[in-house]
């Protein structure tokens, strides 16, 4: 029995000194192995992903640069063909209202006309109203018994066009020009000096009549600019011939409702 107790103690304290099973080592190995592999497939995700960034990069860049020179070009291009333009108009002042055409007649006022009296059927006016129609740039006073005037004018250049209703609110012979704050700081951001104040007379762009609109900066007025009636070339106003708002003014009163459509 002690023989077989001894043989049992040698056994199990071999057992318990014995190196660790290989299939340990092996298990380990793999585990590593996995994980530097893992570590390679995330570097080359990220070195991917940092290229498709530079190649972005370089592509917005390029496509920025070629913005930046056909703006340039654009810009250059405008540049030209406004000093084109003002050697074809003459001087700003020109340019802006047009060329001054005064023929003949005593104090600078042209003898033009394009007024005529006319069938008028819109029974809604009252006598004495103004009607003016954009499109047709044409300004109606009403008569009564079914006729009108009709006036040929000039109106605003696209995106200065307007319409609405109000009265004739003060009346001005050969008036002063004060151009509006926002006109004067629109023209000198195109490099243009206005002048903050014109006193009336031939040379100015109101020309000789001005009679002003009602909860407005506008009027209807003649010009100096004979030539560009029946254009789209103002910042809103109502042109006419000088001869016609010569003839318009002795007509219509203060007060006297004027309506506008585009």
């Amino acid at each position: 029995m002690r023989k077989l107790l001894t043989v049992m103690f040698f056994v199990l304290l071999t057992f318990s000194i014995a190196p660790a099973p290989a299939y340990a080592a092996v298990n380990t190995s793999q585990d590593e192995a996995l994980l530097i592999q893992k570590k390679k497939k995330l570097a080359a995700l990220k070195a991917a992903a940092e290229k498709k960034k530079a190649v972005r990069a370089a592509e917005l860049a390029k496509l920025k640069a070629a913005r930046q020179k056909a703006a340039m070009l654009r810009a250059q291009k405008q540049k030209a063909a406004r000093t084109a333009a003002r050697r074809d108009c003459g001087t700003f002042m020109q340019c802006l209202f047009g060329k001054s055409r005064r023929t003949s007649s005593a104090g600078g006022v042209s003898n033009r006309s394009m007024r005529k009296q006319v069938a008028w059927n819109e029974t809604k006016y009252a006598p004495g109203t103004l009607v003016v129609k954009t499109p047709e740039r044409a300004l109606y006073y009403v008569l009564g018994d079914g006729e009108a005037m009709r006036y040929s004018i000039g109106v605003g250049r696209e995106g200065f066009q307007w319409s609405g209703n109000s009265k004739i609110v003060a009346k001005a012979e050969w008036p002063s020009w004060t151009p509006p704050q926002t006109m004067i700081e629109r023209e000198a951001a195109k490099g243009h000096i206005l002048p903050p104040f014109m006193k009336g007379g031939p040379g100015n762009p109101l020309g000789a009549r001005a009679m002003y609109i009602g909860g407005t900066i506008y009027r209807v007025h003649g010009t100096n600019a004979e030539s560009s009636i029946g254009g789209a070339v103002s910042s809103g106003c109502i042109r006419m011939m000088n001869a016609d708002v010569i003839d318009l003014y002795g007509r219509v009163k203060v007060g006297s409702p004027i309506y506008v459509y585009q």
